[in-house]
């Protein structure tokens, strides 16, 4: 992603040192008493500072764990918002209210009553307690954001960098996730060792033993060597795990056994051998949700879920949609007056389905395109702007006509960048589940990924 701005200001255009932490912080706290259920009397804070959406449900995961056998495992996210607090319902079996009324998010300011199965909880606004305040660096490692949401994550990442436990790493398609799995590696101990990553989507499902673990000589069809697998390959560094949800549920014990064990055997092989690797796992995936339909192994879960981080969708990061523009603009070599504050304005506006990998792709179309790009990423004719993107979608058809290229060449570079935008208009509409968005196109799964890769090759 380039190199992150410096600490402090976002606009990084004053030399004056400033202090590490922001002296004020207009956050409220908030106290969540249960008044009905068979859990009544207990409580749970949510402080103005908290680093990431605190979970209430029946699930072991949660912060606030009911025995309402009415409540879902994962039933809702209370996340502060200022002197507010968001409620999210994470799509509960029987529903979240607030005084009465169903609802999919809402906000409460304190004197409000949450109902969610046979449980009431009574929100009670407090005096914020007195603490350090939020960081004013806008970046930790690789990772960028000028934003609230982003700055309380940051002291949390910075101690999750110096420790050995396992961390599942979750957020939208688009978010960052692997930017910031690299990030706790550069930042930690190990930053001298390997850093690999396994794509549990990438790979077809009767090679992702042989691409963790390794196989030896001749274990199957066409093993005409011995080959090391990505556990070896991270020996004293660190092994990130995208797309854990998609991992088949017969590899899942497998994978387990080397997390406790610290040892794999190869495919074909007959004796263990010991690796020493940091893990990180990363989803797009509801794992909870995942672990209660039965998709996903609940001694996994735990043993992976030491410690969690949710990054924020690229929507709710108020601010940072401008300070992530400009940082694309000059690290893929823009000049800072071709970008107009109108356009990011635009680009402010829009709600980015596709999150910081949408916003990066469709600051690279810009500068490669000039004004015959479209004016957001995705091909959305909802989106603002959209009457101007079939315009300019003519426009660059009127390009490529006036180079006067051979006949083939034209219709190759239209049919890539059509492919390019069908890929990614059908990854954004399917919530980045290759599986249903390559279902919905028609195609075989291994075909998506093949026309996926060379538009990520050709990006």
């Amino acid at each position: 992603m380039g190199s992150p701005p410096g600490d402090g200001d976002p606009s990084a255009l004053s030399t004056v040192a400033r202090p590490r932490f922001l002296a004020t912080d207009t956050s409220t706290d908030f106290v969540l008493t249960v008044v009905e259920g068979v859990d009544r009397g207990r409580t749970l804070t949510v402080a103005g500072s908290q680093p990431h959406r605190v979970l209430v449900g029946s699930g072991p995961a949660c912060e606030l764990c009911l025995s309402d056998r009415e409540v879902s495992r994962r039933h809702l996210a209370l996340e502060p918002a200022g002197r507010r607090l968001r409620v999210t319902d994470l799509g509960s079996t029987n529903g979240t209210f607030v005084d009465g009324v169903a609802i999919a998010e809402a906000f409460v300011r304190g004197g409000e009553v949450v109902r969610l199965g046979s449980t009431a909880m009574e929100v009670v606004n407090a005096p914020a307690q007195p603490g350090p305040g939020l960081p004013v660096r806008t970046s930790f490692g690789r990772l960028i954001g000028a934003s609230t949401e982003m700055r309380r994550l940051y002291p949390l990442c910075e101690r999750l960098a110096q420790a050995a436990v396992t961390v599942v790493i979750e957020g939208e398609t688009g978010t960052g996730k692997e930017v910031l799995a690299e990030a706790l590696h550069e930042e930690g101990p190990r930053a001298a060792g390997p850093f690999v990553v396994f794509d549990c989507t990438a790979v077809p499902a009767t090679l992702v033993e042989s691409e963790l673990f390794g196989h030896e000589r001749g274990a199957f069809t066409g093993a005409v060597g011995t080959r090391k697998g990505v556990f070896e390959q991270a020996h004293g560094g660190t092994l990130l795990i995208d797309e854990i949800g998609d991992l088949e549920l017969s590899l899942q014990p497998k994978l387990l056994r080397a997390i406790e064990r610290g040892e794999i055997r190869r495919v074909g092989g007959d004796r263990p051998i010991k690796v020493d690797v940091r893990l990180l796992a990363a989803t797009r995936r509801d794992l909870d949700r995942e672990v209660q339909a039965g998709r996903f192994r609940d001694d996994l879960f735990h043993r992976l879920a030491v410690a969690r981080v949710e990054l924020p969708a690229l929507r709710h990061r108020v601010g940072d949609v401008q300070v992530l523009a400009r940082h694309f603009w000059r690290a893929l070599g823009g000049e800072d007056s071709g970008l107009s504050g109108d356009l990011l304005m635009r680009w402010q506006d829009y709600e980015w389905p596709g999150n910081v990998r949408e916003l990066r792709n469709a600051v690279a179309r810009r500068l490669a395109l000039g004004e015959l790009a479209p004016t957001v990423g995705a091909a959305d004719p909802h989106a603002p702007g959209a009457a101007d993107a079939s315009a300019g979608e003519a426009d660059f058809l009127d390009a490529i006509l006036r180079r006067g290229l051979p006949l083939v060449e034209a219709r190759q570079i239209l049919i890539e960048e059509f492919e390019r935008r069908y890929i990614e208009h059908a990854m954004s509409r399917h919530g980045g589940s290759v599986s249903k968005a390559a279902d919905a196109a028609g195609v075989a799964k291994r075909h998506f990924q093949r026309i996926k890769a060379r538009g990520q090759k050709r990006e």
